[in-house]
């Protein structure tokens, strides 16, 4: 097809990084020499686990994420990349879960609005992230292709999704944390998103192991791009790596032409 517009996109699957740097800039270099404009990153990667905080001095998390930020924001000018991770802030003493966009010109912080309530995995008591109406995810624009952000837990919930079809969102970017033995419903979930809102989405889950008590936390990789389709196109097993791949504007305009799901909807908009 004629003047099909395309993004090369980026995922990096990998365990908490701590304060090595060398392995970030060995993946960079790669993903700078095939055109990648932007890189996503899984939850708990840029600092650790959110069980592991509640062992560590409130100063070492914020020095670590100061640390990741200030790097982050050194290869998006040298790299001219944009860097959507995961990362946790401190406000009042407090930590505040957030996903950080980071481009040659800017940082901004989503604050995740929905977080994980559940007795084994208690990230809204952990975090003092404000409970307040739902506003859209981050979305921001790239090459002609219109992006949003949303945490891995705000997949399940429609609100999020109306975002997606009101804004006409092109690409979804999850970062998640997923474990145990979630990976079917990740997948399913993320196929049928996909397909039901003619949008990509590229997940990025983490990898690395956490023990407490009897229970063995096993983050499982399964990083994908999975195509408006609902198609998973390209996936990742779990071993750390990258996954790269290009992303095409005709290719969402013929899901979309072909089911035409939003245009029906909008023709009863206007009556």
């Amino acid at each position: 097809m004629h003047n099909d517009k395309t993004l090369t996109i980026a995922v990096l699957q990998l365990p908490t990084l701590g304060m090595q740097t060398t392995k970030l800039e060995f993946y960079l270099k790669n993903a700078y020499t095939r055109g990648v404009k932007i890189v996503l990153l899984g939850e708990y990667i840029l600092n650790h686990f959110f069980k592991e905080l509640q062992t560590l001095p409130i100063q070492m998390v914020k020095k670590q994420s100061d640390k990741h930020i200030e790097l982050l924001k050194k290869f998006a000018i040298k790299y001219n990349m944009i860097f959507v991770a995961p990362i946790i802030l401190i406000k009042e003493n407090q930590y505040v879960k957030t996903i950080v966009k980071i481009s040659d010109k800017s940082i901004v912080y989503y604050e995740q609005q929905i977080l994980i309530p559940y007795k084994h995995w208690n990230e809204k008591k952990m975090f003092a992230n404000e409970i307040k109406p739902l506003t859209s995810p981050l979305t921001f624009k790239v090459d002609g292709f219109k992006v949003m952000v949303m945490g891995g837990f705000e997949l399940h919930f429609d609100p999020f999704w109306s975002y997606v079809t009101k804004k006409k969102i092109d690409l979804v970017l999850l970062p998640t944390a997923s474990t145990f033995s979630s990976h079917n419903r990740w997948r399913e979930i993320i196929k049928t998103k996909a397909f039901l809102h003619g949008c990509y989405i590229l997940r990025a889950n983490r990898l690395g192991e956490f023990k407490e008590e009897k229970v063995k936390w096993k983050f499982y990789g399964d990083s994908m791009l999975v195509e408006p389709s609902g198609e998973i196109y390209m996936m990742l097993e779990d071993k750390e790596s990258m996954l790269i791949e290009t992303i095409s504007k005709n290719n969402i305009k013929e899901h979309k032409k072909t089911w035409a799901f939003e245009e029906e909807l909008s023709l009863r908009a206007n009556l």
